[in-house]
């Protein structure tokens, strides 16, 4: 986990690294990590992996997890096991991500609050988020109010923060997890991103500081995807 830097700090944008291994030429495991993969309905970062040997550029173009190791796939064969490079994210699209990421917790948590509807779903790009609710009841009125609300407690920038609490103690907490049908990993601490004063989640993803840095929160559509499944996508501004 300490290897695991965007755990640690989401605004971190270069570090350096030492290959692990190399797959098929072009997918890459790195002893550091600072793209996030691919996980969660999140997208993956996208960056640079630069060889600190002869200042080669390799594109990372995917970030997955296979097997537990963070995999980085790059635009070119040439690197090798033991090799040495500096990671560059690509900080605008981690940084849309990152308020993405934040928003949808504070979607959530009002549709949480609200309405008790949990997560069944979601998938977030730099273009539009999607969330899927377990909710029965549900009309364009609903939507409408919770995204009013959701914007209106971003005007209040309350802080973001991030900590970790022993897993045992963490799911004491009925509030802790919010997706359907799912447990966090079977790890011995749970990452904890907290809304201060108003959610908290078990997430081990990127987000913003404060709230203020997420924007505006705008409807696109809502679509009914089953009896209890409502589907919301928004765009932020």
């Amino acid at each position: 986990m300490e290897n695991t830097l965007y755990m640690q700090d989401s605004y971190q944008r270069e570090c350096d690294a030492k290959i692990k291994s190399v797959s098929k030429g072009k997918h890459i495991v790195l002893d550091r990590n600072i793209f996030y993969p691919s996980s969660g309905g999140v997208e993956w970062d996208t960056g640079k992996l630069i060889r600190k040997s002869d200042n080669c550029v390799f594109n990372v173009i995917f970030v997955g997890k296979f097997s537990g190791a963070i995999s980085h796939e790059v635009d070119g064969d040439g690197l090798h096991e033991g090799e040495e490079v500096h990671c560059v994210l690509d900080w605008g699209r981690r940084y849309l991500l990152m308020r993405y990421h934040t928003a949808a917790h504070i979607l959530s948590g009002y549709f949480a609050k609200e309405l008790g509807a949990l997560i069944t779903g979601n998938q977030l790009t730099t273009e539009k988020g999607r969330i899927d609710f377990s909710l029965e009841n549900f009309d364009r009125q609903l939507i409408d109010e919770m995204i009013k609300k959701s914007n209106e407690l971003i005007k209040k920038d309350l802080p973001v923060e991030v900590y970790y609490l022993p897993r045992e103690e963490a799911l004491q907490d009925p509030n802790m997890v919010k997706l359907a049908n799912a447990l966090p990993p079977a790890v011995e601490e749970l990452r904890v991103v907290d809304i201060k004063g108003f959610d908290y989640q078990a997430d081990g993803g990127c987000h913003v500081k404060s709230l203020k840095e997420v924007g505006r929160i705008e409807f696109l559509k809502a679509e009914n995807k089953g009896k209890s499944n409502r589907r919301v996508y928004f765009r932020l501004s």
